[in-house]
């Protein structure tokens, strides 16, 4: 049987396997999977620059104004140490010192960083010239600004609110319920408190809220949020299969948004035929720092694989589970559907985690290639596999004739399968 070698991201590195030739459906790759040939500091200063419907932030800014930035966390791919001295010299033009510039990790209900994190998050200048702020959440108080037309309270942390002017640096990409990242959720959930997110998420069971939708009503919601608010400015870039900057695009909140929206579905929504099963890694670290991040890639890959197929998920996890709730429902959830009869009952933020991998584990069989102990990915609905060679065998095991797609960045790859 001729064979053919591949290789899939995981944590730093690569993965590599052999699968037999005439198993191989295609693979899945972005439209430029490889590393971009635009020149990246030209395309933001170009995006800073020219603002989508909105002044250069140069020109909205003042000397004696407070700015806050909102920066990603560690969970997102987003470069803020490359991108946030372009940011920074659009606020020196303007006068602005820096003992008036404070940077916020957007960490909604995620852990909070460490100090290494932070250096890596920031850059070691950055951190030793400007003051920076994790809000844990329900450690700080909040802002009320009344409840959005779907009913969600916007809570905003205090410290936030008390800047003349809020900042948002982030990635557009696919998200799996609020339809993209980037854009709003900087500020929704990003620094929001327990309850905002929690009412805001509650919106991810709406068939509308799916990964590719800018009408998802989760997305829509926090828009209104931060309209009301007041998110001033943003920076937003799509990234490349290496992790560059491919677009860059600054100005207003949905407006910029959207521009990027139509990048990253050129490159990264991709028709395909239908497979028996993929192999799908989410593209590496950081985006499988944990199996909580990692199953984004398997909500994507759903979406290329026949009813009764087989997934295999690639992924690292070296922080484990990555979210205490996820963990207690995985075990406390005996089977698949006990969690998503329980998900009916009760929105617990995390256990919906649990459900919806309970949900695609009644659809498709799962494997997960991963550091995580074996009991570990079983209680999550898995079969743990040590090698890419053992899960596909089990696959061919079940279906001799399956045929595979291969989705190396299966977090940023979103397939549409074709009628």
């Amino acid at each position: 049987m001729t064979k053919k070698k591949l290789s899939v991201p995981y944590g730093s590195g690569l993965l590599s396997f052999e699968l037999p030739k005439s198993a191989l459906l295609s693979i899945i790759l972005p439209s430029d999977e490889g590393e971009s040939a635009a020149d990246s500091d030209a395309l933001v200063k170009n995006a800073l620059k020219n603002p989508i419907n909105s002044k250069r932030l140069s020109e909205i800014a003042a000397p004696d104004q407070k700015i806050a930035v909102i920066v990603n966390d560690i969970t997102r791919p987003t470069p803020s140490a490359y991108l946030i001295p372009f940011v920074l010299e659009e606020l020196a033009l303007a006068g602005v010192p820096d003992e008036n510039i404070t940077f916020y990790f957007a960490l909604g209900l995620h852990r909070a960083q460490s100090e290494d994190e932070i250096q890596k998050l920031l850059g070691i200048d950055i951190c030793r010239r400007f003051k920076s702020v994790q809000h844990e959440a329900g450690t700080f108080p909040t802002v009320s600004f009344g409840k959005t037309s779907r009913g969600t309270p916007i809570e905003i942390y205090s410290d936030i609110i008390e800047n003349d002017l809020i900042v948002g640096i982030g990635e557009i990409g696919f998200h799996y319920y609020a339809g993209y990242s980037g854009g709003a959720k900087s500020l929704l959930p990003g620094v929001s408190s327990e309850a905002s997110v929690i009412e805001n998420h509650k919106m991810m069971i709406d068939k509308n809220a799916a990964s590719g939708r800018t009408d998802s009503p989760v997305r829509r919601d926090l828009e209104e949020a931060a309209k009301i608010v007041g998110l001033d400015f943003i920076l937003n870039v799509v990234l490349d299969g290496r992790k560059n900057v491919a677009a860059a695009f600054a100005g207003d909140f949905i407006d910029a948004h959207r521009e990027g929206v139509k990048v990253v579905d050129a490159m990264y929504k991709i028709s395909v035929e239908p497979a028996d099963a993929a192999i799908a890694s989410c593209g590496g670290y950081p985006k499988d720092i944990n199996l909580y991040q990692s199953n984004k890639a398997l909500d994507n890959a759903a979406q290329a694989v026949k009813e009764g197929g087989a997934i295999i998920l690639v992924a690292e996890c070296r922080d484990g589970i990555g979210n205490d709730v996820y963990s207690k429902w995985n075990k406390e959830c005996q089977t698949a559907a006990d969690a998503i009869a329980r998900f009916k009952k009760e929105f617990e933020f995390g256990g919906h985690r649990t459900a919806t991998v309970a949900a695609a584990a009644q659809r498709f069989d799962l494997y997960l290639v991963s550091s995580l102990p074996d009991e570990t990915a079983k209680e999550a609905f898995f079969t743990p596999c040590k090698t890419i060679e053992e899960a596909v065998s089990k696959v061919l095991a079940k279906n001799s004739n399956a045929k595979f797609h291969v989705i190396p960045y299966g977090g940023q790859t979103l397939p549409s399968m074709k009628s």
